[in-house]
């Protein structure tokens, strides 16, 4: 992909979503239209929240195809048409750096902390450590699929966002604060609650996926 092109924000949608998708409910891969835009709808693990049609993720899937990032899945089977990314075979990507651009694509700049826990589903990092060596190795490619953001006033953390869409410009998180004195940091209890949170949401999506994708099956 040459960096004079830049993902539009269906595009983006649509490409995290197929990589997280293919990660995190592998039986259901590639996915048919119905369920992609089940994907790109979520209300949860998205920013922003989106609400694109039919004719919105075909547009995106077709300047996707054009740019060889992703298009109808080589080995279709039945009458209902599916889709996959190819980001495997542009990049050759380790399965930390998949993980970390599919949420950098899905939900938008983001902290090494933020990262680790919203990954989890797709890849475990040990360390927060290993959140930083993934995001290093994106930073480092050519061109590169990353960046660090200045750190924005009261945060103790900086965030990183992905490249694939243009250059991104620094500013408050969004629903953060505008002045300097941030809000305390969630206690440790509440992160955990949040993590559970997330986990029983991914879990209720997974589960009407797969029904979405047994109707598909049944008019194939």
């Amino acid at each position: 992909m040459s960096p004079s092109h830049s993902l539009t924000p269906a595009q983006a949608r649509v490409l995290g979503s197929l990589l997280e998708k293919q990660a995190a409910t592998p039986d259901l891969y590639p996915l048919s239209l119905n369920a992609l835009a089940a994907a790109c709808n979520q209300r949860s693990s998205r920013d922003p929240v989106m609400d694109l049609a039919e004719d919105d993720l075909r547009e995106a899937l077709e300047g996707l195809q054009q740019l060889r990032l992703a298009g109808p899945a080589r080995s279709m089977e039945g009458r209902v048409a599916k889709f996959e990314h190819w980001l495997g075979e542009v990049f050759n990507f380790t399965r930390a750096e998949s993980a970390l651009l599919c949420v950098l694509l899905l939900r938008g700049p983001q902290t090494p902390g933020e990262l680790r826990g919203r990954t989890e589903r797709l890849h475990r990092f040990d360390e927060g450590g290993d959140v930083l060596a993934g995001l290093q190795k994106l930073m480092e490619r050519d061109p590169p699929l990353a960046a660090v953001l200045p750190r924005q006033p009261g945060s103790r953390e900086s965030r990183y966002a992905q490249l694939l869409s243009g250059a991104v410009e620094a500013g408050p998180p969004v629903g953060a604060p505008t002045y300097p004195d941030a809000p305390p940091a969630a206690s440790s209890a509440q992160q955990d609650r949040i993590r559970q949170l997330e986990a029983t949401v991914a879990e209720l999506q997974r589960e009407v996926a797969a029904l979405r994708q047994k109707i598909d099956d049944l008019f194939a």
